[in-house]
């Protein structure tokens, strides 16, 4: 079953508020085994709306709306579809005891105005709305379902689970669609892609399509497929993950499972210290306190977690961390010689089994022709082990920020397990 997703609302348009609903059901109806083919906003403007209507159904087999349905002279979604199906809006008394309960509730006057949230298109059946005053409606026609929601997202959601996703279920059999994420980290899109040629042309014959989703420091290698039987699709997938492990292990550091919580490197760190029984701490320079924030976002991070140093100016990594002050003067504070002290001192001030220190150039001030902006050294030191690395990233400062943080963790990923 091909599915579009309509969203409808100037405010989306101008920017005013983030589309999350066609994200949160794309998820929702990829997970059902309905492939979304098309994601299209439009204004308030009866036309606009006609057209995309249109248009949809000439690609898809089930069109979502939502927006535009609520009391007021600029919310035209249900005088436009009673144009388009040439239909009328009657009053629907479930509905209007629903309404007449929802205000009376809250101690509210029921309006003309809101008494009108309970008409419906005469063809349509009404989609119950426990969260709100503005019913949903479910439209057949020709083959096709046409649903009209509310814009609000936990009135939406409430009806995709309760109704929309059910219904269809019942009505259509629908394939099971599965997608897993490969995380990788220190290698560019095109490179990995030139280690992984070879296997990646034999994933069509597969049915398995590859998707690269590059993000700061980090390449996403999803694998979409589909069937009939769910533990064959799995399988099918997970055979060529293993088969792609050999090319490219070193720069693999976790995985996502589709319409579940993606995994964050921070948690992975989490995980990986605690199942080991270490501490840790750090030394931040030109990250600021952000790798820290990641890691004290991981709830339980008092376990293994032991603090951080942000001697942000030179004197600090002097006064703070012992950093031998000739290495400024001779190496600079960007410098391997400066992260090996930054992190050998933290993991003795913290008592800690391992340190991770950063120092870099993140812009955009600051750089020499030596040491131009996203120029960064990271170190990592155990007791009795020491690491060091030179990244050349970007000329963005947030990014470097990021790509450093990402970097770094996932460099202390490859320390911990002995890599």
């Amino acid at each position: 079953m091909i599915a579009e997703i309509i969203t409808i609302g100037d405010e989306i348009l101008i920017g005013q508020i983030l589309d999350t609903n066609s994200a949160w059901m794309g998820v929702q109806l990829n997970m059902a085994g309905i492939k979304v083919k098309q994601i299209t906003s439009v204004s308030d403007e009866k036309e606009h709306i006609l057209s995309a209507i249109k248009d949809a159904e000439s690609r898809a087999d089930l069109i979502l709306m939502t927006g535009g349905l609520g009391p007021t002279k600029d919310d035209i979604t249900k005088s436009t579809l009673a144009e388009y199906f040439n239909s009328k809006l009657v009053m629907n008394e479930e509905v209007l005891a629903m309404v007449r309960t929802f205000f009376a509730q809250r101690g509210r006057e029921l309006t003309e105005l809101n008494t009108k949230q309970a008409e419906v298109l005469e063809l349509s059946t009404a989609i119950k709305n426990y969260n709100g005053t503005a019913p949903g409606m479910w439209i057949e026609r020709n083959g096709k379902v046409y649903v009209s929601m509310p814009g609000v997202p936990f009135e939406m959601q409430s009806m995709i689970n309760e109704y929309v996703i059910p219904e269809i279920r019942k009505k259509f059999k629908l394939p099971e669609i599965y997608h897993k994420t490969i995380l990788t980290n220190g290698i560019g899109e095109s490179f990995l892609a030139e280690k992984i040629e070879a296997w990646e042309n034999s994933l069509s014959e597969r049915g398995i399509r590859l998707a690269y989703l590059p993000s700061p420091s980090i390449v996403k290698l999803r694998l979409s497929t589909s069937g009939t039987d769910a533990s064959v699709v799995r399988s099918n997938v997970q055979t060529a993950i293993e088969e792609l492990k050999p090319l490219i292990e070193e720069y693999i550091f976790g995985y996502e499972e589709f319409g579940k919580e993606p995994e964050q490197i921070e948690h992975i760190i989490a995980e990986l210290f605690i199942k080991k029984g270490l501490k840790f701490a750090l030394a931040e320079s030109c990250t600021g306190g952000y790798i820290s924030h990641l890691i004290t976002s991981v709830a339980g991070c008092s376990a293994f977690y032991q603090g951080c140093v942000v001697p942000y100016h030179n004197q600090f990594k002097q006064e703070l961390l012992q950093v031998d002050p000739e290495i400024f003067t001779s190496a600079g504070a960007v410098s391997e010689a400066c992260v090996v002290q930054m992190a050998q001192h933290t993991l003795k001030k913290f008592s800690s089994d391992v340190a991770l220190a950063v120092s870099g150039i993140a812009g955009p001030g600051g750089a020499t022709e030596e040491k131009p902006v996203g120029t960064v050294w990271i170190a990592i030191a155990s007791k009795d082990r020491v690491e060091s690395k030179l990244f050349r990233f970007g000329t963005d400062r947030n990014r470097n920020i990021r790509m450093t943080a990402v970097s770094g963790l996932n460099m202390l990923r490859k320390f911990v397990l002995g890599l």
